[in-house]
């Protein structure tokens, strides 16, 4: 799932739903320490004073995500084109498997649409096992089927429960929209104050509760449209959750026409490269490589880039299996950095992504990973796909990197609150709140989360595999970790509010440190001399 932070019914009780502040410049993400005062990645410090007059090479990114708008007036100067195939023309020109893949491919659209929601992956689960253990107890299953059927019920007690969380949420949301809505029907233009709206004579069960949310919000500013709006925004979200996400009678696989059965199948899919809404992808495109100095939007962290594109990422869990099929695509075509700002708490075929890992790693490409939104230690709990394998989770591959998200708010909240962490399971922190980047109807737009982190890293691994090409994937990932900043300082650990418990900043990730690319260059540079 595109990595994403709603945590709407915490706003519910605060009686608030100001979702995010803005941050201290569009582009803080780029700014130094010492110059700037803010705790950026010192990107263009690093052009300016160490980079500057030096040659690069190009080096290819590939953005596994929901798609990307390639004729984006900041995107369509750096997107990856396949000189080998020839557009339009319905053949396989270069002979890799896919027809008039000239940015990319779409690995979850068919010859007949695409696919746009998904279940989770808890939900195909317990679909898959209900059809054998539904209606069964441990005494009617045999001995090696039992620890199949023990996960069976975890499974099926989790999805209930997220069922059962999400059913009231849409409840409550949609009274508090029609009540807000019905308010300033009601008060015809007149300025929403506590005093008009006490006015009003609403009434009905649970109103009182309801208005007295809405006076909070008027009193601390808020504006009642875009109240409404945002409160329209947790019943999508929750709606999206019971309709599509949980829902046992959805599959729109079938809009793909593979073997789903056949998790080794290549060559399924087609060449849309936006599908149904590439915001998020274009979203972590830009922030990878935005055309730099062009005087329009906002300029990415890599400045000699192509992107490209591989959809496989729907509204709901990706599939194992695209996300290997996508990961193998990138090999085969030249990209030398993945960024995969994805993920989820259940695999399906975990086996099929790590082979697709060992052969990236065997072709020297590295990965970079968000690590996620839940605010969850992933020292302890699940979080997929990640760089442990199946059968030996104490090995992990060498090419990849799992990142957190750094916040701007001051030394107290330095990781994001909502950024998953783990000394050792996430590796290295970089700027993830507010950051300002391309979307999608040549547009841009400043959200938050690891999916804007990772590709902040992934566009310092690229800068180095551009200007220090002799350095391998394992290099790159070595000197973004030593040579992180080191914070030097206790925080909130995530998800704690003010005044919870606090860490060493270095307890949540195994370097302790934020990515810098001034640093990682000078290091790279005394690497490749």
């Amino acid at each position: 799932m595109k990595i994403k932070n709603l945590a709407l019914s915490a706003f519910i009780l605060a009686g608030s739903l100001n979702l995010s502040a803005q941050g201290p410049a569009e582009n803080w993400h780029h700014l130094d320490m010492e110059k700037d005062g803010v705790q950026g990645m010192s990107t263009i410090k690093a052009y300016e004073e160490l980079l500057k007059g030096k040659s690069s090479k190009t080096v290819v990114v590939a953005v596994i995500d929901s798609g990307i708008e390639e004729v984006h007036d900041d995107l369509k100067n750096v997107m990856w084109v396949n000189e080998g195939e020839i557009p339009g023309n319905g053949i396989d020109d270069d002979k890799n498997g896919y027809i008039d893949d000239i940015h990319g491919w779409n690995f979850i659209g068919g010859a007949n649409g695409e696919v746009n929601h998904d279940n989770l992956e808890i939900t195909r689960l317990y679909r898959m096992y209900s059809k054998k253990y539904a209606g069964q107890t441990a005494a009617d299953v045999s001995k090696k089927d039992q620890a199949d059927f023990q996960r069976y019920q975890d499974i099926k007690a989790a999805w209930q429960q997220a069922v059962d969380n999400a059913s009231p949420l849409r409840e409550r949301y949609s009274e508090m929209l029609r009540v807000t809505n019905l308010v300033i029907e009601k008060l015809d233009g007149k300025e929403a104050n506590t005093e008009n709206i006490n006015a009003l004579g609403i009434s009905g069960e649970g109103v009182e509760q309801t208005l007295s949310i809405i006076v909070r919000n008027v009193e601390a500013g808020a504006d009642l449209a875009d109240f409404s709006e945002r409160l329209q925004g947790g019943v999508d979200y929750f709606s999206g959750q019971l309709d599509y996400y949980y829902n046992v009678d959805f599959d729109p696989r079938n809009i793909v026409g593979d073997d789903y059965a056949n998790a080794k199948e290549s060559g399924y899919g087609n060449n849309t490269y936006e599908g149904p809404d590439a915001s998020h992808g274009t979203h972590v495109g830009g922030i990878i490589g935005a055309e730099r100095g062009n005087g329009i939007g906002m300029d990415g962290v890599a400045d000699n880039v192509r992107i490209m594109t591989i959809r496989a990422v729907p509204d709901g869990d990706e599939r194992d299996k695209d996300v290997a099929a996508a990961i193998r695509y990138a090999v085969d075509n030249g990209a030398t950095v993945i960024n995969m700002s994805f993920g989820k708490a259940y695999s399906w075929n975990k086996d099929v992504v790590n082979k697709a890992v060992k052969y990236a790693m065997k072709k020297d490409v590295l990965l970079v990973h968000a690590a996620g939104n839940s605010s969850q230690d992933n020292d302890v709990a699940d979080n997929f796909p990640n760089d442990s394998y199946k059968k030996n989770p104490a090995k992990k591959a060498s090419n990849w990197l799992e990142i957190g998200a750094l916040d701007w708010k001051g030394e107290a909240m330095s990781p994001a609150r909502f950024s998953n962490y783990g000394a050792n399971n996430v590796d290295v922190f970089a700027p993830g709140v507010d950051i300002y980047a391309t979307w999608p109807d040549n547009g841009y737009n400043a959200i938050s989360g690891t999916s804007m982190a990772s590709p902040a890293c992934a566009g310092v691994a690229a800068v180095l595999r551009s200007y220090f090409p002799s350095l391998s994937a394992s290099d790159v990932r070595e000197i973004i970790m030593e040579s992180s900043v080191k914070l030097d300082m206790d925080v909130l650990v995530p998800g704690q509010d003010e005044g919870g418990r606090t860490v060493p900043f270095a307890d949540l990730s195994v370097s302790g440190g934020v990515v810098n690319m001034y640093n990682a260059v000078q290091m790279a540079m005394a690497r490749a001399k």
